[in-house]
């Protein structure tokens, strides 16, 4: 049977300065009938030029220079890049034969529409329907994607749905007309596990009642090894390695791709191994030094909770109270890393917040202590609040967002230093130091942000929180961002830093891997409570709590013997009330953290405790 697309030595340039850059270099490759063809590579390998070429949507500076994009469309062939990328037949077929699912739904979904339009003007354009039949036949496609509540999500916006909601609506929107063929272009790098299995699931299943096919494009190897057919490794714009996705997986021939699955973090690692990024970037990092540690644990929450009053944006609606943390309680000793781990809106950022003191606990109290005894940090004032902010730092999830555009880095980096007095001849030195610490370059100091990679950026946030010499990073899912290799060399350079500073970290993620690889203890939060935690290698060797369970049994594989059970996955355990017994919890009711073995605790319902006794 032919393929359903063929792509045949397609090249793509960019306009540049110096004349044009080509960035796909004589691509080859096809997308079978009913079949997923995974797309692979690190960032800038050329995988979203390939879809947007497909669509015909690549940006203005981009052209087609050679080569052919051949779709079958029920026996007739069409080569997509000689068709006029405005003109009438490429319209006809884009959305309607051929559909596409974007990264980050909520910059796709116009704010200012409802879910509802959104997903019903395409069938609108394409077939001429009235109101009454888009709105029908949204209802329909948001119930085969597992919308909880299609009616209401007719008139809903998407700033009031969840992440995961919201590219279930873009799935929907690209679905609506049943194309026979979909271009998933990195669909869960946002989501979080239990979310992005979901997602998965959701494909996998349409997928077999429609026969479509899928071009997935992404970077994570697991989802790879659990939602493709065939696979193509994508570098630089070149075909490195393409085939089967049992043989290629089983036995890769090209060393990219087996440097790829070396970086990938696994559960399975032993003590003391590192991932091996692609590209190993060589930090100067200073001697080991003698950090004086405190007594007792650095950082100390214990018993905080947060509430919000959220109104709905409509005036008749009254105001409602949710609380986003717990009766929440950890604790971090110096020198250590504390994982913790979550799904989206689970309370770990709002937690964070608290102890950089950017939000007051409604009750409780955080403890720090910076060698001189603890300190309730919400009750630092002048002097001593000012040292706390030399001593604990954070490092953002969005290395892009969380830097000033117009600010070079040598400015970026002299800044806290600057704000808190530091001589100047140090705000002269140190700049060059810190980027030698994280593997920079000194003579980049001069540039700004947009001209470095995400990797870059990132290190750039490291090397500024390392600025005051801190105690403690509260490190906001540090590396969600970024694709697999520079996600290992950053990483790795954090464990160094660790060793060689003697610092303390607070890594929030809903990436179970990367704690496994960082953590020494781990602690797993759900609706703002802290339902178990432990050490890690105890952790992840007998979870108790089926909340627990359900995210380890969502983190995707790269292997090809551990695939995901997606009928365990897909099942709500992130509602205390749904949870089995003893572990149910009434929606106001906090629980116990009950210890089940040295070091090991987990939450349960205090009040079936009572009237058991």
């Amino acid at each position: 049977m032919s393929p359903l697309l063929s792509i045949r030595d397609l090249s793509v340039a960019f306009r540049g300065d110096g004349g044009p850059v080509e960035v796909l270099h004589r691509l080859s490759l096809d997308v079978a009938r009913g079949r997923t063809l995974a797309l692979v590579g690190e960032s800038g390998s050329g995988k979203s030029v390939t879809a947007q070429a497909i669509l015909r949507i690549l940006p203005r500076a981009a052209t087609i220079t050679k080569g052919r994009i051949l779709y079958d469309d029920g026996g007739r062939s069409s080569d997509l890049a000689a068709l006029p990328a405005d003109g009438p037949a490429m319209r006809r077929l884009r959305g309607r034969r051929i559909a596409m699912i974007f990264q980050e739904p909520m910059t796709c979904l116009s704010p200012l529409h409802t879910i509802g339009d959104q997903i019903g003007e395409a069938l609108r354009v394409h077939t001429g329907a009235g109101r009454a039949e888009a709105d029908a036949r949204t209802r329909e496609a948001l119930v085969r994607v597992g919308f909880p509540d299609p009616a209401r999500a007719l008139t809903t916006y998407p700033f009031e749905l969840s992440g995961g909601l919201r590219q279930r609506a873009m799935i929907a929107m690209a679905l609506i007309l049943r194309p026979p063929l979909l271009v998933a272009d990195e669909p869960t790098t946002a989501l979080d596990v239990t979310t992005q299995a979901q997602i998965l699931a959701l494909l996998a299943r349409l997928q077999e009642e429609t026969g479509m096919s899928i071009l997935l494009i992404t970077h994570d190897l697991g989802v790879v090894a659990n939602m493709a057919h065939d696979i193509a490794v994508l570098y630089r714009g070149r075909l490195m390695e393409a085939g089967p996705l049992r043989t290629v997986m089983r036995r890769p021939g090209h060393a990219y791709l087996r440097a790829l699955l070396d970086a990938v973090p696994r559960f399975d690692m032993a003590p003391g191994e590192r991932l091996t990024p692609i590209r190993e970037a060589r930090p100067a990092l200073p001697a080991a030094r003698a950090v004086p540690a405190p007594a007792g644990p650095i950082l100390r929450v214990e018993g905080v909770s947060r509430s919000f009053t959220l109104r709905s944006g409509r005036f008749w609606s009254a105001p409602r109270n949710v609380r986003a943390v717990a009766e929440a309680s950890l604790e971090i000793r110096a020198g250590q890393t504390l994982g913790l781990v979550g799904e989206s809106g689970s309370g770990k950022t709002t937690l964070a917040r608290m102890v950089m003191r950017a939000l007051k606990p409604d009750a409780g109290r955080i403890l720090f202590d910076d060698g001189r005894g603890p300190r309730d940090v919400h009750g630092l004032a002048g002097g001593d609040l000012f040292a706390y902010r030399r001593h604990v730092q954070y490092v953002f999830q969005d290395p892009y967002a969380s830097l000033d555009p117009r600010m070079s880095v040598r400015q970026i980096l002299s800044e806290p230093m600057e704000i808190h007095g530091l001589d100047p001849a140090i705000r002269r030195s140190r700049p060059a130091e810190l980027m030698a610490m994280v593997g920079l370059d000194p003579g980049a100091l001069g540039r700004y942000p947009h001209a470095f990679s995400g990797g870059q950026r990132q290190r750039i946030g490291i090397a500024r929180a390392l600025a005051l010499e801190p105690r403690l990073l509260v490190l906001d899912e540090p590396v969600s961002a970024l694709d697999v290799s520079v996600q290992a060399q950053i990483l790795n350079l954090l464990k160094d830093l660790q060793a060689a500073l003697g610092l303390s970290y607070l890594i929030v993620s809903h990436n179970l891997a990367v704690i496994d690889y960082m953590a020494d203890t781990i602690s797993v939060m759900c609706r703002g409570r802290i339902v178990e935690e432990a050490p890690r290698a105890v952790l992840f060797r007998d979870p108790a709590h089926p909340y627990t369970r359900t995210l380890l049994a969502a983190v995707p594989d790269p292997s090809l013997d551990h695939p995901l059970d997606f009928a365990a996955v897909t099942r709500d355990l992130s509602d205390p009330a749904r949870w089995p017994e003893p572990f149910r919890l009434a929606p106001d009711e906090t629980g116990i953290l009950q210890e089940i073995e040295p070091g090991h605790r987990v939450r349960r319902s205090a009040a079936r405790d009572a009237r058991a006794a």
